[in-house]
């Protein structure tokens, strides 16, 4: 790492096998000689450090150490925050430079009602159709009154229409896979492919050969975010690398970062070829300072852990207690599994069962998912939504936020959380077939009305379920993704989001809307206890139908709605469901939400439509 003044740099790096540490100066982000050397000093407990006194900003930098064994390769160093194009040179610049104007005063959108939504940088803007200018960069999510060509909002403003309250970003940091040589050339990938961890990625930026466009274009997307009153989240990967040889932590303490199986091989728990030692010492306190780093310095907001499962749980508990010195309100939560089982004993390992154990840490509930859906391992299978009425307990479980809850039975043996706030309710995300795709996997003969109908009903349990939901970009939209289930670098066709759709699936982006609105005005759907979940939230007998129905007690958690009922009919005709008796107003009916409705039905029974949602309430 580096501390430029323009007076004096002050670099540091830790290396405790090393012998001697190089430091190397370029004129030049590639290519280009020495301009010249020095040596750094060993200053104690494994660090060594240099001050040079001159202005060197404009450089870049390597260090080159050597061990015992000989010279390692140059490298930019673990804690490399600017880096040259492609990122294999560090780069000194003036970080306070790259802010933008009005930096200071940025702050966190306030925030009650949570509703987070994923999305890829270069999906959300590349096609023609969504009309913004910076396709496929940090800019894009910079830009006000884009408009598709049907004159619809596209882009930022889109999302503020949606209602949504965090954006989570894929990985944004430098990533390996693409060459941001080649500007003008298509190419895409997800960035599940970490290189420099603390620096922007260079292809999301209008210029990669400047080291601080791409730091101050970041910046002004998250204020610009933050300005329309969005919260931002960063999908970060510390689980592994994208090549062990070249990263920067095998050129600075060879084996030291990475786990090893007993006959020296790398461990594979991320399927990626390797995975990091969270329990190191110096690992962990490398994932702790960067996401500490990305707090302060780019004011993110929250933090989505890849395969935390290979994390340990002292890690992630530092990580947690890190973040709250900064702001409280940062969020953490991540996937609750690893690709394959983790070289690390499995009560430390940062898996669902274990996420209790971590205060103010969050995992994804694939319960509910699964449920819906259908099965991860197979997508021939359909879930609740094609009548699989053997989902009906996971289902339940997973409205209820995956906390314990007695009148499942033998299903509670499931559940992992200890309290609703520790889940993210979901039915789709970047990984994995999008939910149309799955819908007609399962069922390839399906009607395009009993499509959307199907995913209005998958949404519809996702934003009522307790815990956070979570929604995938585009899904809003009906968005289709031809069928690919891992399309971390297949072309725009697949992936860009075709905002032309927006207007033909206005209805559907209309309803999800308005339940994101239902949800945030009634704290009923935002329970924060499993206490309150036990107390507060009862399933009705709906016989043998593949119906769910349940009642929430708005009025004792201040609810202006006293009694709550939601009903989730995935039967192809009309399913009656007894209910307390009330004077009833329904809010959503048959792919229809009103929120403004002001008529009153007494009831004790409702006919839910086929394959729809019934949501009404009455005020005792």
């Amino acid at each position: 790492m580096h501390t430029y003044t323009p007076h004096l740099t002050r670099f540091k790096m830790w290396s405790p096998v090393a012998i001697s540490v190089e430091l190397r100066l370029y004129s030049e982000g590639v290519d280009g000689k020495v301009v010249a050397r020095y040596n750094l000093e060993v200053a104690g407990e494994g660090w060594w450090r240099l001050n040079v006194y001159q202005d060197l900003k404009g450089l870049f930098y390597t260090y080159r150490v050597q061990t015992a064994e000989g010279w390692l390769d140059e490298t930019t160093g673990v804690f490399a925050t600017a880096v040259g194009v492609n990122g294999m040179r560090a780069a000194i610049v003036d970080l306070a430079a790259t802010n933008p104007d009005g930096w200071e005063q940025d702050q966190r959108p306030p925030v009650c009602s949570p509703v987070i939504y994923e999305l890829h940088h270069r999906d959300f803007s590349i096609s023609h159709s969504s009309g913004v200018r910076n396709k496929g960069r940090f800019l894009a999510l910079t830009e006000r009154g884009t408009r598709s060509p049907e004159g619809l909002p596209t882009g930022i403003d889109h999302l503020v229409e949606l209602g949504v309250t965090h954006v989570q970003l894929l990985p944004s940091f430098d990533f390996s896979s693409i060459d941001e040589t080649q500007k003008n050339v298509p190419h895409y990938n997800w960035g599940y492919d970490p290189q420099n961890y603390n620096v922007p990625e260079g292809s999301y930026a209008t210029d990669a050969n400047t080291p601080e466009v791409r730091i101050k274009e970041f910046k002004l997307m998250v204020k610009a975010l933050h300005d329309a009153g969005l919260r931002v989240i960063l999908d970060v990967v510390y689980n592994h690398v994208a090549n062990v040889a070249n990263s920067a932590f095998e050129r600075t303490v060879p084996g030291y970062f990475f786990r090893h199986r007993t006959d020296g091989s790398l461990a594979n728990g991320s399927g990626c070829g390797n995975e990091t030692a969270s329990e190191q010492p110096m690992m962990r306190h490398f994932i702790v300072e960067s996401v500490a780093f990305w707090a302060k310095e780019y004011h993110i907001d929250g933090f989505r852990f890849d395969l935390m499962a290979l994390h340990d749980r002292q890690t992630m508990q530092a990580v947690v207690d890190r973040l709250c010195e900064i702001d409280s309100s940062i969020c953490v939560y991540g996937e609750g599994w690893a690709a394959e089982t983790p070289l690390l004993p499995a009560a430390q390992c940062m898996t669902k069962k274990n996420i209790h154990k971590v205060k103010g840490l969050a995992a994804f509930g694939d319960e509910l998912r699964d449920a819906l859906r259908g099965p991860f391992y197979d997508d021939t299978k359909g879930g609740f939504l094609f009548g699989n009425r053997s989902t009906l307990p996971l289902l339940k479980l997973g409205l209820a936020g995956m906390v314990y809850y007695p009148e499942l039975g033998n299903s509670g043996l499931s559940a992992w959380a200890k309290s609703p706030l520790q889940v993210l309710s979901y039915v789709s995300c970047h990984d994995d077939l999008c939910l149309v795709d799955r819908l007609r996997a399962v069922s390839p003969q399906l009607f395009d009305e009993e499509v959307a109908r199907l995913s209005l009903l998958a949404h519809t349990a996702v934003l009522t379920a307790q815990g956070t939901p979570f929604l995938f970009a585009g899904e809003e939209l009906l968005r289709q993704k031809r069928g690919v289930r891992n399309s971390y670098r297949s072309v725009d066709t697949v992936n860009a989001i075709d905002w032309r759709s927006k207007a033909k699936h206005f209805g559907v982006f209309t309803y999800l809307r308005r339940l994101i609105e239902m949800r945030k005005a009634h704290p009923a759907f935002r329970l924060t206890t499993a206490a309150q979940v036990k107390k507060y939230l009862h399933f009705l007998d709906v016989g043998d139908a593949c119906t769910v129905a349940f009642t929430l007690n708005g009025k004792a958690v201040g609810d202006a709605w006293g009694r709550i009922v939601v009903v989730l009919n995935a039967e192809r005709k009309a399913v009656d469901v007894c209910v307390p008796e009330g004077d009833y107003t329904v809010v959503c009916r048959d792919g229809r939400v009103q929120l403004s409705n002001r008529e009153h039905e007494v009831r004790t029974a409702f006919s839910a439509p086929p394959q729809s949602a019934l949501i009404a309430w009455s005020s005792t």
